[in-house]
């Protein structure tokens, strides 16, 4: 005779963890968890409206507000030029803010460059990822630091990411954005070839606005 059958509700399975090490393009592919090393830099990118700030939130608990760059509750430092921006407004809110963006942009990188230097933890980066001076600039201060460096692609169409810009009300230009979604896809599709950008970084990770939904958690010390 058969043995019974065990009643009750099947067991989902546990979420996907991945430990990235090379370029993994998981788009559509649901994931409960990033697992990075202790002390990694983590650069999440994405056309602006994308949903870096969303992601930023959901995992860190890091918002747009506030002039310093947030820890999150495991020790994490956030840093977004959006809390840059917000340390000068109170001083030049009345000049145009054209004028003063080289400022903020200054503020933004010496804080990155601090982070790596002196934080005890992980460091986690909001960029948009399209310009390659910056990802040399990060590349040289975290080998400088002996972190290792990763990429997190968001790769979200061009309608919705202006839809993402319209929702938080903070749209870029017209023709930024276009030069933006130009030489994101240029990325994008090098990366889904498994070709690294340059300077290459420790990993690279391509996610959809599917995915990131789905991400429950990204850690550090695996």
């Amino acid at each position: 005779m058969n043995p019974p059958l065990e009643l009750g509700t099947p067991r989902s399975p546990a979420p996907r963890v991945v430990i990235p090490h090379q370029v993994h393009d998981l788009r559509g592919d649901p994931i409960g968890e990033l697992r990075y090393p202790a002390g990694a830099a983590v650069i999440i990118t994405g056309v602006p409206g994308a949903g870096k700030s969303t992601a930023l939130k959901k995992l860190f608990g890091a918002t747009a507000e506030g002039v310093e760059p947030p820890v999150s509750a495991d020790g994490a430092v956030v840093l977004d030029s959006q809390h840059s921006r917000n340390s000068w407004h109170r001083r030049l809110a009345g000049v145009p803010y054209p004028l003063w963006l080289p400022i903020v942009h200054v503020t933004h990188y010496a804080r990155i460059r601090k982070a790596l230097q002196a934080a005890d933890g992980p460091v986690v980066i909001h960029d948009c990822g399209t310009r390659q001076w910056v990802r040399r600039l990060v590349s040289a201060w975290a080998a400088e630091s002996r972190r290792t460096l990763h990429l997190i692609m968001i790769d979200a169409p061009a309608e919705a990411a202006l839809a993402g810009q319209v929702s938080r009300g903070r749209e870029v230009g017209r023709l930024s954005f276009r030069w933006h979604v130009a030489r994101w896809q240029r990325l994008v599709d090098l990366a889904t070839a498994g070709v690294m950008p340059r300077p290459a970084p420790d990993s690279v990770v391509i996610l959809d606005r599917a995915n990131v939904r789905g991400l429950q958690e990204i850690s550090f010390g695996g």
